[in-house]
């Protein structure tokens, strides 16, 4: 389909005698907010990993815009145009927000050595555009307050906007969100919500996230795939995902253990 931007095909991945993903197939479509949700230990930051080529799956490949991606090296990811953010934030903490957002931006440099030695007109117009780009990201996420604030002094709630922030400078064509709303607050939970959908609606970014929380996924996902032990379980809107018998029996066991645990003792 000319629409689908990432496709996994039949992904397995082992870890010694641990089957960590097992023929997970899936098709992410360019401008949607695409969700994997499960149990911890259900395979859904190992299927991150392997798109960002942290890990090389046992069997299966990827494909991204018709480009093979697990013939890539991890290190070209960036260029391609994927960006991602981690369940525990890597900052580098003893930098500016501002300064974290250009380091996003090296996938775009294009001067070499010598002209950045030189500070030439042309490494000159590119640390412009450079920041120009950032500014418009702080301004999309309203950071404007925290520009010239080291990380280390910043909230932990404000790290993860920052982190956001940092994946957006590369200006992915798909961005891969690991738990944004863990650690946050209520509040800070809905501006991630708003500010996800900002990304989707307003700079056309496709999305694919892992996420515990079911109501964020509710707000901003188009489609859902639930995984368990490795395996699929159901892939649809978040409301037909949510119901799925198997889904449920996932999350809360068989009927017969939840009437065991309200069973007094």
């Amino acid at each position: 389909m000319t629409d689908v931007l990432l496709t996994a095909n039949h992904l397995s991945v082992r870890f010694g005698g641990v089957l960590a993903v097992n023929d997970v197939s899936f098709d992410v479509r360019k401008g949607e907010v695409f969700t994997l949700i499960g149990p911890n230990g259900a395979g859904k930051t190992t299927v991150f990993n392997l798109i960002s080529r942290i890990y090389q799956p046992t069997a299966g490949d990827i494909w991204f815009d018709g480009r093979k991606l697990t013939a890539e090296p991890a290190h070209a990811i960036a260029a391609l145009g994927i960006a991602r953010t981690f369940q525990n934030i890597e900052l580098f903490e003893h930098a500016t927000v501002l300064h974290n957002l250009l380091i996003g931006r090296h996938t775009h440099r294009r001067t070499g050595l010598v002209r950045d030695l030189f500070f030439t007109r042309t490494a000159r117009e590119a640390e412009l555009h450079s920041r120009l780009k950032a500014e418009e990201v702080i301004d999309l996420l309203n950071l404007q307050h925290y520009r010239d604030t080291m990380v280390a002094g910043l909230p932990y709630g404000v790290r993860k906007v920052v982190e956001l922030a940092r994946a957006l400078c590369t200006e992915p064509r798909l961005l891969l969100l690991d738990e944004p709303s863990s650690g946050l607050n209520v509040e800070e939970t809905d501006d991630m919500a708003f500010w996800i959908q900002d990304i989707q609606q307003e700079l056309g970014i496709t999305v694919l996230m892992v996420e515990h929380d079911m109501s964020l996924v509710s707000k901003v996902s188009d489609r859902v795939l639930a995984m368990n032990q490795g395996e699929v379980l159901a892939l649809g809107t978040p409301r037909e995902v949510q119901t799925d018998p198997a889904v449920v029996e996932a999350y809360l066991g068989t009927i017969d253990d939840v009437s065991s645990l309200r069973r007094p003792a």
